[in-house]
């Protein structure tokens, strides 16, 4: 068998656990989200590194449901530079630090009735735990898509000395190893194929897809992403338009509080 063929194997495998495992979980964190989007809320989505692109998912995204909101820092999400600005060594040092979670939050200005995905396989370091507790000491849900396996063996970096998947309302588990990567290759020491990212992110559609149907089966009308390469490229435009105005209004009505000043 090749590497190739070993790999997809193996992505399957693990999404097939998931599908048998995290079903419930999934239902629990759609049902959290459509209250947010419900009730004119927003739920928040974030992710550092590998983990913002899951987040990034959300919205505006194919099929995707109006009322995801990713929090994009750029210099936790983008780690293509390597040297120079927005360096690893800068991202080594920022996703570590207390207080740039918070900080992160207070730009967003949330409010009541807002929700939060988090998306960190190891759910250790100190921007995501931030947020989690931040949430959780304003009352609101946290939805937890990391890896038990991996987190129940390190040690939290955060004060708290809480992982993530101790403070979530709710933690979707996606059972990916320590290791991350899964195939072993004779001769090399370490192992290539990682797979946490290709499970959060479809975890993150499964969520995002569930929240469509939460609402729908509530009576509401959830508002879509269309695909703009298609046929109908103009009706699409004009239902994507539709889209993005209503998260600006979601938008335009939080009452503007300036950054606490440190």
């Amino acid at each position: 068998m090749s590497i190739a063929s070993g790999y997809f194997d193996d992505v399957i495998a693990k999404l097939a656990g998931v599908r048998d495992s995290q079903d419930d979980a999934i239902r629990q964190a759609a049902e959290i989200c459509a209250d947010s989007i419900q009730n004119d809320g927003l739920v928040f989505t974030f992710g550092t590194g590998h983990g913002g692109f899951a987040a990034l998912e959300m919205f505006p995204r194919t099929g995707g449901v109006t009322g995801f909101r990713p929090i994009v820092e750029s210099s936790i999400a983008l780690m293509h530079h390597v040297i120079g600005d927005q360096g690893t060594a800068q991202y080594r040092f920022l996703h570590t630090r207390e207080g740039y979670g918070k900080a992160i939050l207070r730009s967003h200005q949330i409010k009541e009735g807002d929700s939060l995905i988090l998306f960190s396989h190891s759910g250790i370091n100190a921007v995501i735990l931030d947020m989690a507790v931040e949430f959780k000491e304003r009352g609101l849900k946290v939805i937890a898509v990391t890896s038990v396996p991996h987190s129940s063996q390190v040690e939290s970096r955060h004060s708290s000395g809480k992982r993530l998947y101790e403070i979530a309302d709710v933690v979707i588990d996606t059972g990916i190893p320590l290791e991350d990567a899964s195939q072993y290759i004779d001769g090399l020491e370490f192992p290539v194929g990682p797979t946490s990212t290709s499970i959060a992110v479809a975890v993150g559609h499964a969520i995002n897809a569930s929240t469509s149907a939460a609402l729908v089966a509530r009576g509401e009308t959830p508002m879509i992403m269309v695909n703009t390469n298609s046929n109908r490229t103009k009706l699409a435009h004009q239902q994507n338009d539709r889209n993005y105005a209503e998260l600006w209004r979601r938008l335009r009505s939080r009452d503007f509080s300036a950054p606490e000043v440190l």
